[in-house]
């Protein structure tokens, strides 16, 4: 992707995002079609589905040599990430969007040749656009986001993380979560992984720390922390597969280590 494709396809997300998030906006109170997909838990609703078909058919349209790896099934099934990869999550935090009608997202990750090159990250109901382009820095709409804090210490840390993996289960040793909540600043749970993703990127969270996301959950997120200086990982630091669903450690490099060696044991 040369620099003039890239910025073309940079404005186009750009436009196409906020006309998404208008739509939703536009329609928030019209009664909603709900269905559940692995779990009671995990909802879907008929808007996830028309707003990845908008991207689909957009993306179709005007790139019909991309490809589009997303939540809903109007993508493709990939086993590479070669070539030109959008991988969209129509609606992040779908329980938020049909409890709140707030507090959810839209998320785009464009990957070349299996690098972040492009990644937008919209909240909906503020308006409020996180994007980037690799090298060029993060933005949250028109403001510039300033590079992480570079001598950030765990006790002054706000830390993103869901109270579940402090309690007894399978996936992490919760005595050491427990003694990880003691350490930091605070916690904060948001109910989005696009914008946990974004809040660690704008620096008013200094890591996010959780057990499961599939690729339309982070892509976008690990390009706009990257932007800032941040670092993305498996939770116990070893590289992410854009692929796979994934254990997730987004954080500021400054405290990166700690948390790997000290605070974060996974069970499996």
């Amino acid at each position: 992707m040369n620099e003039q494709e890239r910025k073309r396809v940079y404005e186009q997300a750009k436009d196409w995002i906020l006309d998404a998030g208008a739509h939703i906006r536009n329609v928030i109170d019209e009664p909603l079609y709900i269905d559940t997909k692995s779990n009671p838990n995990d909802l879907v609703t008929q808007m996830d589905r028309d707003t990845e078909r908008f991207f689909a058919d957009k993306i179709n349209q005007h790139y019909p040599e991309h490809h589009l790896f997303s939540e809903e099934g109007f993508g493709e099934e990939l086993d590479s990430l070669q070539g030109t990869v959008w991988i969209v999550d129509p609606i992040d935090g779908t329980m938020n969007f049909v409890h709140q009608k707030k507090h959810f997202a839209i998320s785009i990750g464009i990957y070349f040749d299996g690098v972040g090159e492009i990644g937008l990250i919209y909240n909906v109901m503020e308006d409020e656009l996180y994007h980037a382009i690799r090298g060029k820095g993060a933005y949250k709409n028109d403001k510039k986001l300033p590079q992480l804090e570079p001598e950030l210490s765990l006790e002054k840390s706000i830390l993103i993380l869901n109270g579940f993996w402090a309690c007894e289960n399978n996936r992490i040793n919760e005595r050491k979560v427990q003694a990880l909540i003691k350490k930091v600043r605070g916690t904060r749970s948001y109910g989005s992984a696009a914008l946990e993703f974004a809040y660690v990127a704008e620096g008013i969270a200094d890591a996010y720390l959780t057990m499961k996301l599939a690729p339309w959950d982070y892509a976008a997120g690990v390009i706009l922390v990257e932007e800032v200086g941040g670092i993305t990982t498996q939770a116990n630091g070893k590289t992410l597969d854009l692929l796979s669903n994934s254990t997730i450690l987004s954080c500021n490099q400054t405290i990166q280590e700690q948390l790997v060696n000290d605070y974060i044991e996974l069970k499996e």
